[in-house]
């Protein structure tokens, strides 16, 4: 999967995607529609559901992927991530989905200002 395809992806599903790297780990941005003063963890979970979505159409061989959350095209509010076998944790169904967001939520950097 190239870096158009999965940009046109997750921007199915709402995202304002600024850049992607589809490398491992996946590099990406995303321009927050809520610039408030915490991550949305919705907009979190749409992208997740991007990469849930390719993973089981086998479009993408699940990785890790680093997230930066823009306020703002050149504000950066906070990171997050998810590891490769989070995902494949949850497509097995050996993590419940309450236990992959709480992984997930738990990597956003709180410091990131």
């Amino acid at each position: 999967m190239d870096e158009s395809e999965l940009e046109e992806e997750l921007r199915n599903f709402g995202i304002d995607v600024h850049d992607v790297e589809a490398v491992d780990p996946i590099e990406l941005s995303y321009v927050t529609a809520y610039p408030g003063e915490e991550v949305n963890h919705m907009e979190m979970g749409r992208v997740l559901n991007g990469f849930l979505d390719l993973a089981r159409d086998d479009e993408w061989d699940p990785a890790r992927v680093d997230a930066t959350v823009l306020r703002f095209e050149d504000e950066v509010m906070n990171t997050w991530y998810a590891k490769a076998e989070w995902f494949e944790g949850l497509l097995q169904y050996r993590l419940s989905e309450t236990e992959f967001s709480t992984r997930v939520l738990e990597t956003l950097d709180e410091d990131g200002e």
